[in-house]
């Protein structure tokens, strides 16, 4: 773990630029703010008894739904909060230029300095910079002011809280970035002011192109000179270039610097994430006045309909898994270490890419992908719901996700929608210019666009270079064997589509048992037993990694997290399909299905361990093994008659007789000289001592 906030420490160097180093200091702002909560009256404002009154010390990130959101149904604050702190700017500051950048307030933001309006910013996932320089008094204490409101609005997407909640509040870290009046464009909605593309990659050659924009508040021409470097993982200097130029102050100027390389090592996913860095140097008579550094992995991705994913040219397996950034108890106020811990449940699973969803998630989250080498689906809240009232916003929050994520070698598809039909004529057209505006400032990604609907001619569809469809076979709608017909029709009508399964599962409660599934189950009844959901992946995934069609597949969802609108499972506000529980705490027996079938590490696992309480004398016992047949023992007798279920990790006894009371199982596999066991006990109760009623309550809770 501390080797991974290191990486993380010094990627964060990478992407803001150094502080303190040279002209350009990019410090932290995250102390001593204060906090009141809403709801206020209109005059809010003006009554100075209430604006004096309490304040709370918190420190950012920071949310107030971190427990309403989780706890109750439909009972959440969303509306306006305060934030504000004192700050001292010194004199040494004078003529230098001052940017505070939020990269995520919950939901719309405005900015006060000393009473005077900064900038304002509409969509909670996306960063945004205010100019504060003009406003700020030197040498003396000032008062900033952030205002943050969630509610839903028609005219910004999200525009409910329906598929998700949208956590108010300064929920990431902000920053104070101080700069010469010539600089590396900071405000170029909020990207890092560097674009670096590449062509015609191959493990001879690779074609390198970095666009520098730039920016001069001084208002009289400056002369200076732009270097530009592309340096090695060890920091060795592999390409440079420098020029001179005249930087007028009207307006952001570009300047490009194109890069031939011999023999490049490749980003090669998680096999080998090798990562070049640009650094790139603006200078005045010789000193340095800016500097900033990106990430460069060179890479060349490739979807092929019918046949996969390629990566470098050579097919990449694409195991996927979806990632809502929440955790129980902080919501969405997250630091780096859960980030990293996220990360590391996901790295564990064997996954080699993940959709984001559905929305923008932190810098530094990208950037652990970018070294761990897995690859990224990113997204915009376009979902669940259109008004007509979402286009400016929607293009605003596209040009954001693309420009400040431009240089993230993990990041191969920008998401447009998820989810989001009627009325089928605007969501259409909305579509098409999002693809454009993607395809304008970044034509060598894809873009894709996702569907709940299973059939390829639906209004919304084919309007992205990817098509996407959400498919709950067994939950939502029919049966879990349906994924078969329904991928082979595709194949058959479709053979030209790149498709992609963005969403497939079903929900796990835990504390819900039974040894009776059947093929689907009522989603409407608050019975939610974990073993339906380990039935449904294992067949599911079976067929996914049968059928080449299906280039990628993510299930739905790596973990637990808020639905604030939702009372579904048991459980107030929550989506229960994911891998790992809410609290990080509990991986279901989903989660080492697809461990034992994507990861390399050992894996030995019998199932249903929770479901303890056995309802049958004679029952089945699956275990899932990447290191051989496994040997199994009940009560220290070894068990007969194993088979092969759907993959060649699935082991299955059929015929286990228990004995009543407590039943002792042992799982033994020799792997490489090794000996690994695993080891549960279920308890028999018999016929006798069981409830009459209880199987019929199960079936009748689940919809059976």
């Amino acid at each position: 773990m501390k080797k991974i906030l290191l990486i993380g420490c010094l990627l964060s160097a990478l992407v803001l630029g150094h502080a303190g180093a040279y002209a350009r200091e990019v410090l932290s702002f995250n102390e001593g703010w204060m906090f009141k909560r809403g709801p206020f009256s209109a005059d809010a404002m003006k009554a100075a008894g209430q604006w004096e009154g309490e304040w709370e010390a918190v420190t950012v990130p920071h949310t107030w739904n971190a427990r309403d959101m989780q706890e109750k149904t439909n009972a959440f604050y969303e509306g306006a909060a305060y934030y504000r702190k004192s700050h001292l700017f010194p004199d040494s500051l004078k003529g230098k230029r001052l940017f505070l950048r939020f990269e995520g307030v919950g939901t719309c933001s405005e900015v006060y300095v000393n009473g005077y309006l900064a900038g304002t910013h509409k969509g909670a996932y996306s960063a945004f910079v205010c100019e504060i320089g003009g406003l700020v008094k030197y040498g003396a204490e000032n008062e900033i002011v952030v205002k943050a409101d969630n509610t839903a609005r028609p005219d910004v997407i999200p525009v409910n809280h329906s598929l998700f909640g949208v956590y108010g509040g300064i929920y990431r870290p902000v920053w104070l970035v101080v700069t010469e009046p010539c600089n590396i464009a900071v405000s170029d909605h909020a990207s890092s002011g560097v674009y670096v593309t590449q062509k015609n990659v191959s493990r001879k050659s690779a074609e390198v192109s970095v666009r520098v924009k730039l920016d001069n508040a001084s208002l009289v021409p400056a002369a200076l000179d732009l270097e530009t470097e592309i340096r090695d993982a060890a920091g060795k200097v592999v390409k440079r270039q420098s020029r001179p130029l005249e930087l007028t102050p009207q307006g952001m100027q570009s300047y490009t610097s194109a890069f031939q390389l011999s023999r490049p090592r490749l980003w090669n996913g998680r096999k080998d994430p090798y990562l070049y860095k640009v650094v790139v140097r603006l200078k005045s008579e010789g000193r340095v006045i800016d500097e900033v550094v990106q990430p460069l992995g060179i890479r060349r991705c490739e979807i092929v309909a019918g046949k996969g994913f390629f990566l470098n040219g050579e097919k990449y397996p694409m195991y996927g898994v979806t990632r809502h950034q929440d955790w129980l108890g902080k919501g969405s106020a997250l630091g780096r270490e859960e980030h990293d811990a996220d990360l590391e449940l996901i790295m564990d699973v064997g996954a080699t890419t993940i959709r984001l969803a559905h929305y923008q998630q932190s810098e530094y989250f990208y950037s652990r992908c970018d070294t761990l080498g897995l690859l990224v689906w990113a997204e915009i809240p376009f979902v669940n719901r259109v008004t007509g009232q979402e286009w400016e916003n929607a293009h605003q929050q596209m040009r954001e996700l693309v420009r400040q994520n431009f240089n993230h070698p993990s990041i191969y598809i920008w998401g447009i929608h998820n989810e989001v039909y009627h009325p089928h004529g605007y969501t259409a057209a909305l579509t098409q210019s999002l693809h454009d505006l993607c395809k304008s400032d970044d034509p060598d990604r894809y873009t894709g666009a996702v569907n709940g609907y299973g059939h390829a001619d639906h209004p919304v569809n084919q309007n992205a270079d990817v098509q996407g469809m959400n498919r709950y076979f067994g939950w939502y709608e029919r049966k879990i064997q349906d994924i078969v017909p329904w991928v082979e029709n595709l194949e058959k009508e479709y053979p030209w589509q790149r498709l992609m399964l963005t969403e497939y599962g079903a929900d796990a409660n835990i504390g819900h048992q039974t040894e009776y599934t059947g093929d689907a189950l009522d989603w409407s009844k608050p019975f939610y037993p974990e073993t339906f959901q380990t039935k449904t992946h294992e067949y599911q995934w079976s067929v996914i990694a049968s059928h080449p069609y299906i280039i990628a597949s993510y299930l739905w969802n790596m973990f637990d997290f808020a639905v604030p609108m939702w009372g579904r499972g048991g459980v107030p506000a929550r989506n229960l399909k994911g891998l790992v529980s809410f609290d990080r705490k509990t991986k279901k027996d989903s989660y080492y299905w697809y461990k034992a079938n994507w990861s390399s590490n050992p894996v030995l696992y019998m199932t249903q361990r929770r479901n303890a309480d056995r309802e049958r004398k004679e029952t089945t016992l699956t275990v899932y093994s990447n290191i051989g047949l496994p040997k199994v023992y009940l009560n220290g007798k070894e068990l007969e008659g194993i088979r092969k279920g759907y993959t060649d990790v699935h082991y299955v006894f059929d015929h286990v007789v228990l004995a009543e009371g407590d039943n002792v199982l042992k799982a033994v596999v020799t792997y490489k000289g090794k000996e690994y066991t695993d080891e549960m006990t279920w308890h028999y109760a018999g016929e006798k001592n069981r409830g009459a009623g209880d199987f019929e309550n199960r079936k009748e809770h689940a919809g059976w």
